[in-house]
């Protein structure tokens, strides 16, 4: 057997960047080894797109690229950091594709759909909330995460949870739930293509909050540490899933599969401690899968 071991840097470099400025330099985080399948295409069935990829040997997965701890490359990096990043690095290992044979496609909310359904990207990565809305146009499994919405303001903002939003401008990305969430608790929403985007608007006092998965806030307030803070309880679930081709309906129980497999062998978790852990986010439960049957 082939194994590799994934790599992932704490929380993206901005946390990595400040962690050395209080003296804890050089601290990467190691994912799991994770065993890549020798010959996995004959474990699966012929006319499947896994036995296609696996064949193939090679994958395109969607992800984020700026969002420390889940999906997060800069211009020094050669390839996206995260918790995301790590799963669908486990998923590419099951059909034998090893890490330099994955091309990690930017990914931003509004464009995942299409990307899945024009064959740009072969799999979705990029915290990507299951909805029935979504399950009507393409594939989602999973969830490999749950997380709820939270608020990101400056350190110094009176804004303290949800409550206070009311009547004032919220940024977050155009095409996902955060800004559907934020609208009806009775905020203006204002949509960017990017969370970085957002939290530049915040630190620049354009908006007066931003907000998406608590997950996403505590890795951009650790890159911002000092000048930004996550505040409130959550005030949403999210389903974070991995979103496939809608035709491709027995990538479902393969992916559902694969991440309980992950789970059990203790690669899903070290994935979480090494992308997410360093934020101060704690290791949460495994979530239930949902089931792939109509």
């Amino acid at each position: 057997m082939r194994f590799i071991r994934t790599k992932a840097v704490v929380a993206g470099l901005g946390l990595a960047l400040s962690l050395a400025a209080c003296g804890d330099a050089g601290s990467d985080s190691e994912g799991p080894e994770i065993e890549v399948k020798e010959d996995a295409a004959s474990e699966f069935e012929d006319g499947t797109r896994m036995k296609e990829l696996a064949e193939a040997g090679s994958i395109k997965i969607g992800v984020k690229f700026d969002q420390p701890g889940l999906g997060f490359k800069d211009a020094a990096s050669d390839t996206p950091t995260g918790f995301d990043v790590e799963m669908a690095k486990i998923l590419a290992a099951d059909l034998g594709i090893a890490e330099d044979d994955i091309t990690f496609v930017e990914t931003i909310s509004d464009n995942r759909e299409p990307f899945l359904q024009d064959g740009t990207v072969d799999l979705v990565l990029a915290s990507y909330s299951i909805t029935d809305e979504r399950r009507q146009v393409v594939g989602q499994a999973g969830p490999y995460l749950v997380t709820g919405q939270q608020i990101l303001v400056k350190s110094d903002s009176d804004i303290e949870s949800v409550e206070d939003v009311k009547g004032i401008e919220v940024c977050s990305v155009t095409g996902s739930t955060s800004l559907e969430n934020i609208e009806a608790e009775g905020a203006t929403g204002v949509g960017l293509d990017t969370y970085s985007d957002c939290a530049q608007k915040v630190l620049d006092g354009s908006v007066d909050a931003m907000t998406t998965d608590g997950t996403i806030l505590a890795g951009l307030a650790a890159q911002n540490e000092g000048e930004l803070k996550v505040v409130g309880e959550e005030f949403s679930e999210e389903n974070i899933g991995v979103g496939y081709p809608k035709e491709a309906t027995e990538m479902c129980q393969w992916i559902v599969d694969t991440i309980t497999a992950a789970n059990e062998d203790g690669d899903w978790e070290a994935a979480f401690e090494s992308t997410l852990g360093p934020s101060g986010v704690d290791t949460p439960d495994f979530p239930e899968m949902d089931s792939c049957e109509s």
